[in-house]
């Protein structure tokens, strides 16, 4: 079973998206914070990771930086999930490794699901 690790500061979005991907198989750990999550990354290796950008302690770009600097986590495929819309995150989420950029006003549940069935290896 593939594991997929949520970090996402928003309870509510984060429990429903992550029972939305138990249902499709998936086992999925969640994180509430950026520090959380990369430690989860580091301790887990999941096979994918859905990461927003707007976290306490450490934000998402950090994450994703770090997460491709280590050799242990660098070919985990991240889909970023997050409301910010501007050019400069979008490509700066994708120079540091990103496979995809969601923004979670523009995506549906099933739509997310679709995208994480694309990159999950």
């Amino acid at each position: 079973m593939k594991t997929i690790l949520f970090v996402e500061d928003e309870p509510t979005l984060q429990k429903t998206l992550s029972l939305a991907l138990e249902q499709e198989g998936y086992t999925v750990k969640n994180a509430l914070d950026g520090e959380i999550g990369l430690n989860l990354a580091k301790e887990i290796k999941p096979d994918l990771i859905l990461l927003d950008l707007i976290l306490p302690k450490m934000d998402g770009f950090e994450v994703l930086d770090e997460l491709k600097k280590d050799d242990s986590t660098k070919s985990i495929p991240v889909i970023v999930l997050t409301n910010l819309e501007s050019s400069q995150d979008i490509e700066k989420a994708l120079v540091l490794g990103a496979n995809t950029y969601l923004v979670k006003a523009n995506y549906d549940l099933k739509e997310v699901i679709d995208k994480v069935k694309e990159n999950i290896k």
